[in-house]
C-alpha cells in the first residue's frame, strides 16, 4: 500500500502545485512511518488546498487519515497518513525547521510526477 500512496500523495501535491516536492525514506529507520512528503506552497491557500486534496484522495482510495494539524492560516500543515506523512510548509517556513537537513541521513524517493 505504502508505494501506492506514495504515488498517489506526490502526485496530488503536484497536481495542486506544490513546489519543491522531497521524499524522504523512513523504512527502515522508523517504525510509524514509511515516508515523509515535504513541500512548499506559495501562500496559505494553496496550502489549504494541498491538504484538502491530498486528504479527499487518500480517503477516495480507502487510505485513512491519522491525523491533520494546522489550519488555513498555519505555515506548516501536516497530513498523516500511517505510512506517508505529508508536511506542507507555506514559503520560507520550510527553511526554518529544515526537515530535510534535520533527516539528512536518510534516503531520497526520486518523485516521479
Amino acid at each position: 500500500m505504502s508505494n501506492k500512496l506514495l504515488e498517489l500523495i506526490t502526485k496530488t501535491v503536484d497536481d495542486r502545485l506544490g513546489e519543491d516536492i522531497v521524499v524522504l525514506d523512513f523504512r527502515n529507520h522508523n517504525p510509524f512511518c514509511d515516508y515523509f512528503v515535504i513541500a512548499t506552497a506559495l501562500n496559505h491557500r494553496m496550502a489549504k488546498s494541498i491538504v484538502d486534496s491530498v486528504e479527499e484522495k487518500v480517503l477516495a482510495s480507502g487510505g485513512a487519515i491519522r491525523a491533520l494539524d494546522g489550519n488555513e492560516d498555519s505555515d506548516w500543515l501536516l497530513i498523516d497518513c500511517y505510512d506517508v506523512v505529508v508536511h506542507i510548509f507555506v514559503g520560507a517556513e520550510r527553511h526554518v525547521y529544515q526537515l530535510e537537513r534535520l533527516w539528512g541521513d536518510l534516503p531520497k524517493i526520486e518523485v516521479q510526477v
